[in-house]
């Protein structure tokens, strides 16, 4: 399971598209630090495993819509649990490396 939804961006991905359908453009902008090719490569890729649904428009100018596909939305709840764990960690690391050092010679 991890080869699908691992690496740096397709969780985000994901979280993003946990509650909406959005247009390249909008994923591209709530994800400072992507570039396009890499957006373009991940969601391409969550299209092949079946998480990512895309939806082309026969319109002028183009228009391309990315959803969760109903299978990946059993990922949700999994999803959530990992941010949480996130904001447990985060919180964790903050509170232990507040902790004074001794330095031993």
């Amino acid at each position: 399971m991890l080869y699908v939804i691992g690496g740096k961006w397709k969780i985000l991905i994901l979280w993003n598209l946990k509650e909406r359908t959005l247009r390249f453009s909008e994923l591209k902008k709530l994800m400072p630090g992507i570039t396009q090719k890499m957006l373009t490569s991940q969601l391409r890729e969550l299209e092949s495993d079946k998480i990512v649904h895309r939806e082309v428009y026969a319109q002028i100018p183009p228009k391309v819509e990315y959803s969760l596909t109903q299978y990946a939305r059993g990922l949700i709840p999994l999803l959530g649990k990992m941010c949480k764990w996130g904001k447990n960690h985060q919180d964790f690391v903050k509170q232990t490396s507040d902790q004074s050092v001794t330095l031993v010679e």
